[in-house]
């Protein structure tokens, strides 16, 4: 029997819809993507790019409360790397939170979403060229991460302030924040009662190198204190392992399918929920399968996965 203590959403990029400058084309529509991400047996969506549902949170309460769906947050990339950049940063967070935390007020619902913060991901060349496969000496300088660490605290204090919305972080392919020790350090840089982690298991996987599916327990005991939310994503062990022997670019690996759908790569789900219901988690679980506008099937893909959800008592 299905155990429906944890309420599963699903997102835009699960149709094609990417944060990534130049992939805007050819994606779903809204109004589609949610009737069908509805239909599939899902309660929950994060917001997708700015302009892709409704700004204006009545019609997007609207919108969403017409198809039962709660707002569970918002991925906003900030070149938090620059701290030129920290200031249009928090403006574009601000605009973003204000609207969620709206959109969630409309619709009459006591969760409150997240502001999902993430780096520009996918705009510095070296990291997106070795996503999968990050050395040492790939890292951000120690001067460069305190830039980083001040810029994320400084969104999420004004999100808090202005919305009352928290903020987690996405670690991220493609970004600096990417592999385990990586993680760590953003995290010890910066205020656990500011900001939290967005766990997510195919990024984990593949940004932690070959053995990463095995570390995916390991590091959700590691960061266990600051995860807050938890996004579901499968990786591909064998187009992972392609993609480091062919030393393919982040798109490529993703456009190769490296986040397949649940249950068909090596994240261990059945464990990553044991550790969840160990832990009396009890936000949601959003389930993410990055592909590039016009690639596959999405809503057989989203139905399959919440299948495989319902398969391990979900």
């Amino acid at each position: 029997m299905a155990n429906n203590t944890i309420p599963i959403g699903n997102a835009p990029c699960s149709w094609g819809t990417l944060e990534f400058e130049g992939m805007q084309g050819d994606r779903i529509e809204y109004d589609q993507m949610l009737n069908e991400l509805a239909e599939t047996g899902y309660t929950g969506t994060e917001l997708g790019d700015w302009g892709f549902m409704p700004t204006d949170p009545a019609v997007l309460g609207q919108t969403l409360a017409g198809r039962n769906l709660e707002m569970l947050g918002a991925y906003v990339g900030v070149r938090l790397s620059d701290p030129q950049a920290h200031a249009a940063g928090e403006a574009n967070a601000l605009k973003i939170a204000r609207l969620i935390a709206a959109t969630a007020k409309a619709v009459n619902r006591e969760a409150k979403p997240f502001l999902v913060l993430a780096a520009d991901n996918g705009v510095d060349p070296a990291r997106t060229q070795n996503a999968g496969r990050i050395t040492p000496d790939m890292s951000l300088s120690p001067a460069a991460w305190r830039t980083y660490a001040s810029g994320a605290e400084r969104i999420a204090r004004r999100v808090r302030e202005e919305t009352g919305l928290r903020t987690v972080f996405h670690h991220h392919c493609a970004g600096f924040v990417e592999t385990p020790d990586e993680i760590a350090r953003l995290l010890e840089l910066t205020d656990p009662d500011l900001l939290g982690l967005v766990f997510d298991t195919g990024h984990f996987a593949f940004g932690a190198g070959p053995d990463g599916c095995e570390q995916v327990l390991e590091a959700l005991d590691r960061f266990a204190d600051r995860i807050w939310y938890i996004h579901f994503k499968d990786c591909q062990p064998e187009v992972a392992a392609q993609a480091r022997a062919e030393q393919w670019g982040y798109f490529e690996a993703i456009r190769q399918g490296l986040f397949s759908e649940l249950g068909q790569g090596c994240v261990d789900f059945p464990a990553v929920l044991a550790w969840l219901h160990a832990r009396n988690y009890s936000g949601y679980i959003l389930v993410e399968q990055d592909v590039l506008p016009g690639m596959g099937a999405p809503k057989e893909s989203a139905r399959r996965n919440r299948e495989y959800l319902r398969s391990i008592g979900l």
